[in-house]
This record gives structure tokens, C-alpha cells and sequence, in this order.
């Protein structure tokens, strides 16, 4: 996640720059066959293209505006993770008592089970994150040639790059006991397998008397809320935007993009002798405007793709861990993660 005001004019142009330049050499070919080799028959009236250009400006739009509504929809189911991973610590936290047991447990014991919980959720937490990273068949990186090459600099520039120790082995060691590893590498779906033994420790704190029936319904409610919550994120992540409508915006920019000059020309020719060529400056601005456009939406629809405008994951997760640990009053924290070329991940 880009935390700056505003994106420096250097950043963009690094973003999508390079554009101008074929955009500029092509205006330049028009102009020349126009204008040097007398070849006016290439001009066409300008209202062909400015319907060619609004019916491409509205598709772009809605791409635009359903890449926007995936992204803004994972950051608010991260949102409800922060909300209920606290709902949870607490719940924990004071629901797990002596108050209903025929035996109680000392007090040694209590904490030691609360801090099972709370760190097999924290535990939770950075597995999701790290099962959502994972490339998938249409994201950039996976792309052929320029792109995927981009998308790979992208990324170690701008994205999980940056995190220099970031591990998935770093993150969760300590969190679990042997056993819960043990489990957990044996399931296809890590993280679906800590909420299960999240609930089955709820079972036996049942069973011993450490929680009654209505507090046991009340945490379970929180890890149904886990599971809807890691199932939207899935769902995100293993369903694209339709790639017809992914895909076919290039190549209705481009038609567009071959048809500007044309048009341009016809109607700076009007204005008087050698007019036409302004013909150059405003193809290469004018095509450059709907090209940014169309990365902005491309490299939005994926929020979990490691990329510097991804959902800020890592942070959400440390913040949460950190809430969860002073919830144990624990004082060693870990430090909260700071913003990289200023870029959160």
C-alpha cells in the first residue's frame, strides 16, 4: 500500500512512461506520411473516433471501478480480521476461567492456555497471508516476456522486495508446539486446519469446565467468522476478473490509439498550414491518458498479488500480533512494520 500524499511525477513516469515513447514515434510516422509524402487519403473524420474513444473511455471505466470494488473489499475483510482477532484475544482472555470447573486450574495453567490460543491465532494469521501470495496462473508475474519480467522487478522494488526477512518459518516460530506443526504440515489448507484446532481446544476446555455452553458458542461464532473471513479472501484470490474483460480493454485501447492520429490530423489541418503537426504532442498525451488508465485497473484487480498497492497484510498481521501479545501482558513486542520507499506491505 503506497502511503505518500501523492505519487512523484518520477513514479509515474516509471509506471507507465515508457509508453510515450512508441506513442510518440507513431504519431511521428502519421504525421510524416501526411504531411511530407502528401498522403492525405490516411485522415479520417474525427466523429468516428470520438465514439470509438467514449465507447472505450466507459469500458475502461467499469473495469476500472470493478478493480477498485475487489480491493476495497479485501482490505474490508482484512478490516473485520482486526475486529474480530480483538473480539477474540478478549474473549479468550476472560472467558477462560476457574468460574465453571469442578476442578480448577491454577493460574500457571489458565495463562499457558490462553497463550496457546491467542498464539495458534496469531499463527493463523501469517499462514492466510502467505497462502494468499501465492502467484496464481493470471497474475503479472506469471505473464510472459516484458510483463512478467516487469512484474518480478515490480516486486522485489516495490513489493515483498522490500521486506528483507520476511519468512514465513520467522513469523510463526514460537507461535505453535510441536504438535500443531506436525498437523498443520500434513493439510492441504493450512490455515483452515489451525481454526479446527482452535475449536478443538474449545472442546476440551468444555469438557473441563473451563468455559460454559453460552461462552463456548461465543468463541465458536468468532472462528465460523475466521473461516468466512479467509473464505472471502480466497474467493478474491482464486476468482479473476473475467479475462473478458481484462483482456479486451487493451485491445480496444489500442484500435483507439491507431485511429487518434488519423483523426487528430483532419482536424489540426483545418487550422492552417502546418498545424497538423501538433498532430504529435497531443496523440502521444491523449494515448498515454487512456494507457494509464488501463494499468492503473489492471495492476488493482489482484490486491493479494505482492505488489507495492496490495492490501497491507504483513502490517494488519503485526498489529494484530501486537494486540494479542499486550492482551497477555507481555511486554517484549515485536516492533510494528514500518513503511519501505513509501510502501506498506
Amino acid at each position: 500500500m503506497y502511503i505518500k500524499r501523492n505519487f512523484p511525477l518520477g513514479a509515474i513516469m516509471r509506471f507507465s512512461g515508457g509508453h510515450l515513447s512508441y506513442l510518440t514515434v507513431y504519431a511521428v510516422v502519421t504525421v510524416i506520411l501526411y504531411e511530407v509524402f502528401n498522403l492525405t487519403w490516411i485522415a479520417i473524420p474525427w466523429l468516428p473516433v470520438s465514439l470509438v474513444g467514449t465507447a472505450v473511455a466507459f469500458y475502461v471505466g467499469f473495469k476500472n471501478n470493478s478493480s477498485y470494488d475487489r480491493m476495497w473489499e479485501a482490505r474490508k475483510i482484512w478490516g473485520a480480521i482486526v475486529n474480530d482477532s480483538r473480539s477474540w484475544g478478549i474473549g479468550v482472555k476472560h472467558f477462560v476461567t476457574n468460574i465453571f470447573a469442578d476442578a480448577p486450574a491454577s493460574d500457571a495453567d489458565l495463562q499457558e492456555l490462553r497463550k496457546s490460543m491467542l498464539y495458534r491465532h496469531i499463527a493463523w494469521l501469517y499462514t492466510l497471508r502467505l497462502q494468499l501470495l501465492k502467484p496464481t496462473s493470471w497474475e503479472h508475474i506469471n505473464a510472459g516476456m516484458h510483463i512478467g519480467k516487469l512484474a518480478r522487478k515490480r516486486i522485489k522494488t516495490y513489493g515483498l522486495g522490500l521486506l528483507k526477512n520476511d519468512t514465513h518459518e520467522s513469523n510463526i516460530g514460537g507461535l505453535l508446539s510441536s504438535e500443531d506443526l506436525q498437523k498443520i504440515e500434513e493439510a492441504k489448507n493450512q490455515a483452515t486446519r489451525l481454526i479446527d484446532l482452535q475449536a478443538a481446544d474449545l472442546k476440551q476446555l468444555r469438557e473441563k469446565g473451563l468455559i460454559d455452553d453460552f461462552r463456548h458458542m461465543e468463541l465458536q461464532k468468532l472462528l465460523n467468522l475466521f473461516y468466512t473471513h479467509q473464505g472471502k479472501c480466497e474467493r478474491i484470490k482464486n476468482y479473476p476478473l473475467p479475462r473478458q474483460y481484462a483482456s479486451t480493454s487493451m485491445v480496444f485501447i489500442a484500435l483507439f490509439i491507431f485511429l487518434l492520429p488519423l483523426g487528430m490530423m483532419a482536424e489540426f489541418a483545418k487550422m492552417g498550414e502546418h498545424f497538423v503537426w501538433l498532430t504529435i504532442p497531443f496523440t502521444a498525451i491523449a494515448g498515454w491518458v487512456f494507457i494509464m488508465m488501463e494499468l492503473v485497473g489492471d495492476y488493482s484487480e489482484n490486491p493479494f498479488e505482492g505488489m507495492g498497492n496490495d492490501i497491507p497484510m504483513y502490517s494488519l498481521c503485526r498489529t494484530i500480533e501486537i494486540d494479542l501479545r499486550q492482551m497477555l501482558d507481555e511486554t517484549e513486542l515485536p516492533p510494528k512494520i514500518a513503511a519501505v520507499n513509501n510502501v506498506l506491505m
